[in-house]
């Protein structure tokens, strides 16, 4: 996913719209989709629309609130540039 217009260090690049799932839902799900599931606190999620699409990396531009939900950007971020997060607090 890629910048679509500039943002400031500290500001909130995006919201996330997470889907709580049961083990079963998880199950359930077709294998395209559970590539956008992930643990946190034990409870799984699977992420919705623009968010999951941000990319990992070992040196991200933004960083995952996981309180409020949310990526917060590291440093400023110019339109056009992609977005990256460190995705190590996930539990899987």
């Amino acid at each position: 996913m890629y910048a679509a217009r500039d943002f400031k260090k500290d500001e909130v690049v995006i919201k996330y719209n997470l889907k709580p799932l049961t083990k079963q839902e998880f199950e359930n799900l077709p294998q395209s989709e559970k590539e956008f599931v992930h643990i946190h606190r034990g409870v799984i999620h699977l992420y919705s629309e623009p968010e999951r699409y941000v990319n990992h990396s070992e040196k991200p531009n933004t960083y995952q609130d996981l309180t409020n939900w949310y990526d917060v950007t590291l440093r400023d971020i110019r339109k056009g540039e992609m977005i990256t997060t460190d995705a190590t607090k996930d539990d899987i």
